[in-house]
């Protein structure tokens, strides 16, 4: 797996945060178009965990649509980690 991620144990963890991070914000996203009951403690925590990770794009962009808007709040950080976390993961494994 580590060859996959750059050859080394620290690019792996770099990719497995990142995609961590993506999956709670996709997550998040999937809960919230499926209007999942937010009491459950699995959503609650999806979602507090989505609001910190995507805490620096929230509102951003100026949607009227609900659903739209969720989307483009949780997905934008979403593709920016992994975007950010798989580059730097394929360059720890160079000199």
């Amino acid at each position: 797996m580590s060859r996959r991620y750059g050859g080394s144990p620290v690019g792996t963890v770099i990719s497995v945060i990142a995609d961590l991070a993506a999956l709670i914000l996709i997550l998040w996203i999937a809960f919230y178009l499926f209007d999942a009951n937010t009491g459950n403690g699995l959503v609650s925590w999806v979602h507090h965990a989505a609001n910190w990770l995507a805490g620096w794009s929230r509102d951003l962009f100026t949607i009227h649509s609900d659903d739209w808007r969720t989307v483009v709040n949780y997905g934008l950080p979403a593709v920016v980690y992994l975007a950010i976390g798989h580059t730097l993961a394929g360059r720890t494994g160079r000199s």
